[in-house]
């Protein structure tokens, strides 16, 4: 594609231009530096070039589009300024003013009308493309392996002689003690002894899955057998116990309730390729007339 620059765009490339600035460093142009200008700049080129190549097709001029359209995407980006004055300014420093604004919001939602129109020609999804995508894809529809799980946790605080190091670790053993004879009484013992908040519900964690506890309680609870309980482990927020109440293996979600999931994902991919098309076809369509 042949790459318009701020000379041929104009005011429309110039919103591009700061569009490219926020969606890639959240910054106004004046806020960037070369490098950074350098990128958003590129990156306009391509979102121009291609808004142009549809706005001279014939679909785009079928387009109709009512003025409360453009009247609507104003005010919704006029309502993100405290007042009609930082507003103008913030214009005026990217360039910018009104009715070019305006101008360039009208381009957009052209552009926008266009490439809605032309995803909707898509392919029909059939239960058979969504099951062929469920076989080949099954690793990415499993639920994985959960640990139902209680806790008592004992801080380590120097400012209270029963959580000095050893006070604590001494106390939290002679739980591990008790409770590893008898775990039926561990929901009591975290509502008499746990300093976690989960204390109030007998220690309860609920069903945990790898990589939501600290690493050295999720290494200890995966590594323990159903209705153990562990031995005392240490991590930056004092002793704990871990009590693994239940396993719940891993299980797959059954096609019936992945099928949804599968055909949103499918249509979208389904979309963007009808896109991808057709802005490929004006593009061959244009260097044709060229040559």
């Amino acid at each position: 594609m042949n790459h318009m620059t701020t000379a041929d765009g104009g005011p429309g490339y110039q919103y591009h231009l700061l569009r490219g600035a926020l969606e890639r460093f959240s910054k106004n142009l004046a806020e960037l530096d070369a490098g950074q200008l350098a990128e958003a700049r590129r990156q306009a080129d391509r979102t121009w070039s291609i808004e142009s190549l549809v706005l001279a097709s014939a679909e785009a001029a079928e387009v109709i589009l009512p003025s409360t359209q453009v009247d609507a995407a104003y005010a919704e980006l006029l309502s993100r300024y405290t007042d009609d004055t930082a507003f103008e300014a913030d214009l005026r420093s990217n360039g910018l003013n009104r009715e070019l604004l305006r101008q360039a919001l009208h381009r957009e939602l052209v552009f926008d009308s266009v490439m809605q129109r032309v995803a909707a020609r898509r392919l029909t999804v059939s239960q058979i493309d969504a099951r062929l995508y469920y076989e080949f894809h099954v690793d990415r529809f499993l639920v994985p392996e959960q640990r139902t799980a209680r806790q008592i946790l004992i801080t380590i605080n120097d400012d209270f002689v029963e959580n000095r190091r050893r006070a604590a670790q001494s106390r939290i053993r002679a739980m591990a003690a008790k409770l590893k004879r008898g775990p039926n009484r561990f929901a009591d013992q975290a509502r008499k002894h746990s300093e976690c908040p989960s204390a109030l519900e007998g220690g309860k964690l609920g069903n945990i899955r790898r990589g939501q506890l600290f690493p050295e309680l999720d290494s200890a609870l995966f590594s323990m057998a159903e209705g153990a309980v562990s031995d005392v482990v240490e991590t930056e927020v004092g002793f704990h116990l871990l009590w693994c109440e239940k396993i719940i293996p891993a299980r797959a979600i059954p096609f019936a309730k992945a099928e949804p999931r599968i055909r949103a994902l499918l249509e979208e991919r389904n979309r963007r390729n009808c896109q991808k098309a057709f802005i490929n076809q004006l593009s061959e369509r244009r260097q044709e007339a060229v040559n």
